[in-house]
């Protein structure tokens, strides 16, 4: 039987941890999602109701992050929902939906990649929701959007910001 100086010596301390436990891994997460802003309007109500016809959707995104502190950032997805027929228009929703993102020990460019395409992959799905209670509130069928590959559109964004620029961008992970 292994006295208790065996066990003390025998932990496997993870070397990578560094001195006095410090924390070297990377590490990303969602910290907490809020809607920051939410305007619906409906102008031609109750009026738009008797109008028939499919309508034309206008749906219109964008995506910013912002540096908070060291280790945390906000993700803002702005959404814009506008339905027209041709007696006019039948609602607009701008839909502001925001992720406090924490990161630490992280490349700037995995970082950059992460705040713009994992993050608003992430926070897509309740933004979707809160978009369609929106419209469904608003007296129309909910606007149930289809899922956004965020990962391709950050990498067109790359190759799109290479060519005007007349460089060659490489992509996290050292891919072309």
């Amino acid at each position: 039987m292994a006295d208790e100086g065996d066990v003390l010596t025998n932990l496997n301390l993870d070397p990578a941890a560094g001195a006095n436990g410090a924390d070297n891994q990377p590490a990303v997460g969602v910290i907490t999602q809020y809607v920051k802003d939410l305007s619906v309007e409906n102008p031609n109500a109750p009026a738009c109701f008797q109008w028939a016809g499919q309508p034309q959707l206008d749906v219109q995104f964008n995506i910013g992050a912002d540096a908070v502190s060291d280790e945390t950032h906000e993700v803002t997805l702005k959404i814009t929902a506008n339905a027209k027929v041709d007696q006019g228009q039948l609602y607009l929703v701008e839909l502001t939906y925001c992720g406090l993102i924490g990161i630490r020990n992280l490349p700037d460019e995995h970082a950059h990649a992460f705040l713009f395409a994992e993050a608003p992959r992430l926070l897509f799905p309740f933004a979707r929701r809160v978009i369609g209670d929106a419209t469904r509130d608003a007296g129309f069928p909910p606007l149930m959007l289809d899922p956004i590959d965020f990962g391709s559109l950050y990498q067109q964004q790359l190759a799109a910001r290479a060519a005007e620029q007349g460089t060659v961008t490489t992509a996290p992970g050292g891919q072309a």
